[in-house]
């Protein structure tokens, strides 16, 4: 029997959970060094598992969120780097909006900025929180100004103190607006926030980065974030030069790596510029990407 036609249901072009409506947005695309995206895997392993870079090494990467549709809730998992980098980093970084913004892929899902109810933010990176705030007539503004923002308490602490190796990537200006208009919403551990929909965490990457899980019991969809940024990231030694804490995410993968395979949870990549979602699939090589599922057509 198929795996997909047993546990994923469609509407159109919406993944179906249960009664979540499930949207992949893509807000751009940027690149990144695949040396560093990868650690200490050799480039001819890791250009084979993903791809091989540009001539300044930089790897192809999405920055791509999740769009959670219930009830009268719009709620939208990190936002993405946004539009409003300054033109050497938006250089550096290979920034590309050509084909994608937030907002055009919330228009094309049938939401605009306004509607958004939630936004939950995996960590305050800048290729997650960027698109939190935008500039408008000068002055820095919530790009989302109806929602609630929600943001483990552990990483905030860290985001304000972080260490030399991470400190590049937490940009204030994504994020201290938000504080400063009262929208947001420390967490303090794993836990649901709304029935369904949970979160689990991993220090592995960065302090309390917060995974998003979403669920109707025998269903599930894993948005993974920066433990596994892509699917060639799911082996248990692929992880990243950025993170603060390598060892810790190998300790991570291989605690959850085994569940995610045995109860077919599907995995929604962040940053995978070739894959939105795939399974999992344990071989004798360890744990590798399973079945491709493209959430949403673009």
């Amino acid at each position: 029997m198929n795996v997909l036609k047993c546990i994923i249901h469609y509407e159109s072009r919406i993944m179906k959970i249960g009664k979540f409506q499930i949207d992949t947005i893509e807000t751009g695309r940027f690149g990144l060094d695949g040396g560093a995206m990868f650690g200490v895997v050799p480039k001819n392993l890791w250009s084979k598992a993903y791809n091989g870079g540009d001539e300044q090494n930089r790897i192809p990467m999405a920055a791509r969120c999740l769009l959670i549709q219930f009830d009268d809730k719009k709620i939208l998992v990190d936002t993405g780097n946004g539009e409003k980098f300054p033109e050497k980093l938006a250089k550096i970084y290979g920034i590309d909006n050509s084909l994608y913004t937030l907002e055009k892929s919330l228009l094309k899902a049938g939401v605009n900025s306004d509607d958004i109810t939630d936004v939950i933010l995996t960590h305050l990176h800048f290729d997650h929180t960027g698109g939190s705030t935008k500039i408008e007539n000068g002055d820095l503004v919530p790009t989302f100004k109806n929602a609630r923002y929600y943001v483990q308490k552990d990483h905030y602490e860290w985001a304000q103190n972080p260490t030399e190796k991470d400190r590049a990537s937490f940009l204030k200006e994504n994020w201290e607006p938000l504080f400063r208009n009262g929208m947001v919403e420390l967490l303090q551990g794993e836990g649901e926030i709304f029935s369904g929909i949970s979160v689990l965490l991993a220090n592995g990457h960065t302090k309390a980065l917060q995974m998003v899980k979403i669920s109707d019991g025998g269903q599930t969809l894993l948005f993974p974030a920066d433990l596994m940024p892509t699917s060639a990231h799911i082996p248990v030694p692929y992880g990243m030069g950025y993170d603060n804490f390598p060892l810790t995410t190998i300790e991570e993968k291989k605690k959850l790596l085994p569940q995610i395979a045995e109860e077919k949870w599907l995995l929604c990549f962040e940053h995978d510029a070739f894959t939105q979602a795939a399974y999992v699939q344990q071989t004798e090589k360890g744990f590798l990407k399973g079945e491709v599922v493209e959430i949403t057509k673009y």
